[in-house]
């Protein structure tokens, strides 16, 4: 380890500070462009000690958790909470003209739909059992060491509320010193716990978890490793007034007013289609609001969500049909001749995005596509594909929902 003084230079995609040193770059957390930082470097990663000359965009952590001197270490839950909003908010836009840019696309990019504090309904904490007490938390950055939270800016206050009720299940859950995961949704009939992590339970261990959850007040559902453990009421979130009762840990989007916007640019897009089809379609975010429009043919890999999807479409009056399909469209995507009976087409896949389907559609004669995407990088590739198609970029939308981190949304609209 080395100490030597740097001058950051620009943020990279993972939201470090990089300097360059010794003919190589540095990257420095919680440091921002024009500032001069003394730091200990260890080979490429170099950990802050002091700021000689502060940036003028650089401000005070909302969260005590924060950065370097965040209580008992850093929560490694946010990166950016040193940043000013109006340098945060350009920083990733930017991430995305980067992206578009690096596939000599050009198309401008509309100026981030922001998020706020307290919008989180998602939220994955890490915990474990102490001799103590029951560790709740976030991992610090490169670390499986929990720094325990008081307070969590971006997260919703209703999951805030009951921070004790979920250190209790978790304490009635642990069975070991060993690490284990609870996701939180917050859903309109109280939260939903998807613990991972924990090994077999004893049958008295599964009873005492069992009525404590029956005696608390706000909690949906616990589910262990995918099995409903207890569920005193269904979990239900709303997909555009639609009442979805998602299986445990299911994917959804992490923020309300995200995914509403989301929601709002691909319907404006889509228009009168008639026949559409949702490609990744999750438990229906999109598929249940386009089924207000048009026929919808729902395309997922995974049985659990697209039965809730199906489920939720058949019970409720005013849609128009949905049919579901389970197919893993990584290895099978929709061809050009299945796809030639639609008007338009939306897709949303994981961070891998969609090559090989993009190079379906690029074939195909569908007049129009939204693509969403949580990874900008491989989404300006599958644009590339279809631009290379003869489809025409009509917008690009980024949107924030994971405050205070360098993630980022983006919702891509095409015509051909």
């Amino acid at each position: 380890m080395s100490t030597q003084t740097v001058t950051i230079e620009k943020l990279g995609a993972q939201g470090d500070g990089i300097a360059h040193a010794d003919g190589g770059p540095i990257y420095v957390p919680f440091t921002l462009p024009g500032e001069t930082v003394a730091i200990a470097r260890v080979k490429s990663q170099g950990t802050l000690m002091s700021i000689a000359e502060p940036s003028a965009e650089r401000q005070d952590p909302p969260c005590r958790h924060f950065g370097p001197d965040g209580l008992n270490g850093t929560c490694g839950g946010c990166s950016l909470q040193h940043m000013n909003d109006a340098a945060y908010r350009s920083f990733k836009r930017q991430l995305v003209v980067d992206a578009l840019k690096s596939k000599g696309l050009t198309h401008e990019v509309a100026d981030l739909v922001a998020a706020h504090p307290g919008e989180r309904r998602r939220v994955v904490f890490a915990a474990r059992r102490t001799e103590k007490d029951m560790l709740i938390g976030f991992n610090q950055a490169e670390s499986h060491h929990i720094v325990a939270i008081e307070e969590c800016p971006i997260s919703s206050a209703g999951i805030m509320a009951r921070l004790p009720a979920i250190k209790a299940i978790g304490a009635a859950l642990a069975n070991n010193a060993e690490a284990f995961r609870i996701a939180v949704l917050e859903t309109l009939s109280g939260l939903d716990l998807a613990v991972d992590g924990i090994k077999k339970l004893s049958d008295q261990q599964r009873r005492k978890a069992i009525e404590i959850v029956l005696g608390m007040r706000g909690i949906a559902r616990v589910s262990l490793n995918g099995e409903i453990l207890v569920e005193p009421s269904k979990p239900v979130v709303d997909f555009g007034g639609v009442n979805v009762v998602p299986p445990p840990g299911s994917f959804t989007q992490a923020t309300k007013p995200a995914e509403d916007a989301m929601a709002e640019l691909v319907l404006a897009h889509v228009g009168k289609a008639k026949r559409i089809a949702d490609l990744f379609a999750g438990a229906g975010t999109f598929s249940l609001r386009l089924a207000r429009v048009g026929r919808v043919h729902a395309v997922e890999s995974e049985e659990k969500p697209l039965a809730a999807l199906d489920h939720a479409a058949r019970n409720t009056q005013g849609l128009k049909p949905v049919s579901v399909e389970k197919r893993d469209l990584f290895r099978r995507p929709l061809m050009t001749s299945e796809l030639k009976v639609y008007d338009a087409v939306v897709f949303d896949p994981p961070r891998a995005g969609a090559e090989f389907q993009c190079k379906e559609l690029a074939r195909s004669a569908v007049k129009k596509i939204v693509a969403v995407s949580c990874n900008p990088v491989t989404l300006a590739r599958d644009l590339a594909l279809l631009v290379e198609g003869g489809y025409r970029i009509t917008g690009v939308t980024p949107i924030d929902q994971f405050l205070w981190t360098p993630h980022v949304e983006v919702v891509a609209t095409l015509e051909k």
